[in-house]
């Protein structure tokens, strides 16, 4: 079931190229280099993760992800199917002498579906991406030849949790632009808590605990998020990754009409990464507000986006 219809989706492309004048392209070199494909990630150093390692106090971890199924709400035409199969083992035959049989398992898949990172090959503006590569220089059917999934370090370092809906006094969010710059801060000063450099701030909505599990079209085809003033803070923190429990990051209906998606344009100039669908209702259940944030994403050459399953530890 694909909650997000096609007629969504082409809603959303037409006022992509309906409003493609009302802000130029730019292109924004990266502070690392020319050369660089990484972007924020290069703020992982040994040092900042033996800082963030410090942060580990009881040794609880939380387990960011969530499952994925076929009946997951994607942005379509993106969907997932597992077929579980006994290659040359039908009726029982064994191809070992000890008589052994074993189950492999075939995906047909989109990266990015449920809990997932987006690259920074990921979204760009008018064919323009991070550290002002063209599309057409770089994005080849058989995979990206640069800013691929690939090339993403280990990502070790200070998670931060900001609870929204505890802000708001609320179970969940509402859809549309639900917080700014301001809630931000003020969030952040009522756990007691900073958004430092090199940190992954992750935002508590109460969509995956209250709203997927009851009204997955609404959870798919709706969303609360950032608006852009709160997306431009983030990005002047100097952050790794922004993540929230939400398929889109951004809100649905967006921030400024006309302007879909504009906070992955934001923080992927900035080299930014985007973490959605994550499990954050554990961690706010905890007030666990700060933690140690680990990623190791599977390298596939090329890939724009990529499942994942981060790990909060405390």
């Amino acid at each position: 079931m694909r909650a997000l219809t096609v007629g969504t989706v082409a809603a959303i492309a037409a006022l992509i190229v309906s409003t493609n004048t009302a802000y130029a392209t730019h292109c924004k070199p990266s502070k690392w280099g020319p050369d660089d494909e990484i972007g924020a990630a290069n703020r992982v150093t040994p040092a900042s993760v033996l800082a963030a390692s410090k942060l580990i106090r009881t040794g609880k971890t939380y387990a960011l992800g969530i499952v994925v199924d076929s009946n997951m709400p994607a942005f379509p035409p993106r969907s997932l199917n597992l077929q579980v199969v006994q290659p040359n083992q039908q009726g029982g035959v064994s191809l070992f002498p000890n008589k052994l049989t074993y189950n492999d398992d075939i995906i047909q898949a989109w990266f990015g579906i449920g809990p997932q990172i987006d690259g920074l090959g990921h979204l760009g503006h008018e064919g323009v991406y991070f550290n002002c590569n063209k599309q057409e220089d770089f994005a080849a059917i058989t995979g990206l030849k640069k800013l691929g999934i690939e090339k993403i370090p280990p990502i070790v370092a200070r998670g931060v949790l900001l609870d929204m809906a505890a802000h708001f006094g609320v179970k969940n969010l509402e859809a549309g632009p639900t917080f700014n710059a301001e809630d931000i801060k003020a969030t952040a000063k009522k756990q007691g808590v900073e958004i430092r450099e090199g940190d992954v701030v992750l935002f508590h909505t109460g969509w995956i605990d209250h709203v997927l599990p009851n009204d997955p079209k609404k959870w798919g085809s709706t969303a609360p998020g950032p608006t852009e003033d709160a997306v431009e803070y983030l990005a002047s923190k100097n952050i790794i990754a922004a993540g929230i429990d939400t398929w889109s990051f951004d809100p649905i209906p967006p921030d400024k009409e006309g302007r879909p998606f504009q906070g992955h344009v934001i923080l992927f100039f900035d080299g930014i990464y985007i973490l959605e669908a994550m499990n954050t209702g554990p961690l706010a259940a905890d007030k666990a507000y700060e933690f140690l944030f680990v990623l190791g994403q599977a390298r596939v050459r090329g890939a724009v986006q990529m499942i994942i399953n981060p790990v909060a530890i405390r």
